[in-house]
């Protein structure tokens, strides 16, 4: 049962510390898809108003 307990704590703590590194340390320009960039407002009918 301790074993267990210590597996799940370690892969909590995983987790926990991904998603830290992952908020407040990496850019968020290597999360942002390719259909957000390719909007231009501004040039033409962008289809915004």
């Amino acid at each position: 049962m301790a074993l267990l307990q210590t597996i799940l704590v370690f892969i909590t703590l995983t987790i926990a510390v991904g998603y830290i590194v992952k908020k407040f340390l990496l850019p968020k320009t290597l999360f942002v898809s390719k259909k957000e960039k390719t909007k231009t407002c501004g040039d033409g009918d962008c289809g915004c108003h």
